[in-house]
Parts: C-alpha cells; sequence; structure tokens
C-alpha cells in the first residue's frame, strides 16, 4: 500500500468530504483513490482563466473592486494546520485558478466555474476558497497576503454561433458570486477531516459508487 499523506487539497473540502469517508480515509492512507479523468472539462477550464491573465478586474466583472489579475494557477502551501491545540502535521497544498491584487494592496481569490446553468454556488465551495484563503495569509514559506475577498467566477453556456467559413464557438453568460469569508468555519471542518483520517476506517456512505463496485468485484472475484 502507498503512504500516508500529510497535505490536504482544497477540494477535499468541498464534494469529496461530503461524498464517502471511508474512500478518502483511504486515499490518505494508503493512496488509493479511484481515477478522475475529465480532459475536456480541464482545457475548457483552463482555457477560460488563461483569457484574463493580466486583464484588469473589471474586464471580467464590473461588481469587482479596482484591481488586476496578479497571477494564475498557483501553488499554495500552508503552515501546519492546529487541531485541538496541537500540531496535527497536516497542511494545506493546491493551486488556485486565478489570484487578483487590488489598488488597496490586498488581494483576492477566483475559484472559476463552467457550468451548464447559471446558479450560485459559493456556499458549497466556501471551504475550499477559504483554504486558499488561508495558505495565503499563513504560508509555509511565502510572504503573507492579506486576502479581502473570495468567490467564483462562472461561464454558463448560453448558444452556438458561427460558420464554416469563420468557424463555429459557444457564448457563455458570465456572473460573479462573492463568498462570505468564515475561518471558523474552515477550521471545523479541516479538524474534522483530520480527526476522520487519523481514526479508524469508517463506514462506507450510503450508495457509494466506488464502495459498490469494490464488494461487487470481491463477491466475484474474492480478493484476486
Amino acid at each position: 500500500m502507498g503512504q500516508a499523506r500529510t497535505t490536504i487539497s482544497p477540494s477535499h473540502l468541498t464534494y469529496a468530504w461530503d461524498s464517502c469517508h471511508r474512500c478518502l480515509w483511504l486515499q490518505y492512507n494508503h493512496s488509493v483513490q479511484p481515477p478522475v479523468t475529465m480532459p475536456l472539462i480541464g482545457d475548457l477550464a483552463d482555457m477560460q482563466e488563461r483569457y484574463f491573465i493580466g486583464a484588469k478586474a473589471s474586464d471580467m466583472h464590473p461588481d469587482l473592486p479596482e484591481g488586476k489579475v496578479h497571477s494564475h494557477g498557483g501553488w499554495v502551501i500552508s503552515k501546519n494546520i492546529i487541531v485541538d491545540g496541537k500540531d496535527s502535521g497536516f497542511f494545506l497544498r493546491g493551486k488556485y485558478d486565478l489570484l487578483l491584487e487590488f489598488a488597496d494592496g490586498t488581494f483576492g481569490i477566483v475559484d472559476c466555474k463552467l457550468q451548464k446553468n447559471d446558479y450560485d454556488k459559493s456556499v458549497f465551495y466556501a471551504p475550499q476558497l477559504e483554504s486558499y484563503a488561508f495558505a495565503l495569509e499563513n504560508p509555509q514559506k511565502d510572504e503573507p497576503k492579506k486576502i479581502s475577498l473570495t468567490g467564483l467566477y462562472t461561464w454558463s453556456l448560453n448558444k452556438a454561433s458561427g460558420n464554416l467559413k469563420v468557424g463555429f464557438g459557444y457564448h457563455v453568460n458570465n456572473s460573479w458570486y462573492p463568498a462570505e469569508r468564515n475561518p471558523i468555519a474552515l477550521q471545523e471542518r479541516l479538524s474534522n477531516l483530520i480527526r476522520m483520517v487519523q481514526g479508524q476506517c469508517p463506514p462506507s456512505k450510503d450508495n457509494c459508487e466506488q464502495c459498490k463496485y469494490v464488494d461487487a468485484r470481491r463477491e466475484v472475484l474474492g480478493n484476486g
């Protein structure tokens, strides 16, 4: 089996945490994780983020404060996380989509999303956004950055356009959904995750497709 990990991915604080804790426990303790491939989504997301490199914040949305896009796809590593008054040995490590630099010297974290329909999911993604903010304000090595804003920047499909001469493309709607900063909620989510992965293997979540597959496979093949 693989080695236990001490890095917490910001994305694990949303979908992974809300999914099966047994799968998450196996991933952190034994590096066992199901293969995930999203080649088209990854390419489209990268295209969305790169489109705004060097842009003004107002080029993205009029509701954003005065500033500019500082960087794209930067890695963040936080200092170790304290749980129950002790150093847990775990730390956050992840890659943000866009970092904005505002005129007042503060920064903003923007997570870019491509969606079929336009709707606000900032509450769901708040722990992930807050984790980037924590890592930038409490870095393992780099100089801290003051984060004054976090949120989701979404493109949602509108219509197709074009012709054979000029080519075809998709028009999208754009929306900005700010997320409320909540360091206390992040600390609670991180503490719960760390306590879970440091404890005994939890039961499978009802209807976990990965666990159902493994159990069905074992019924047919045994432990082979």
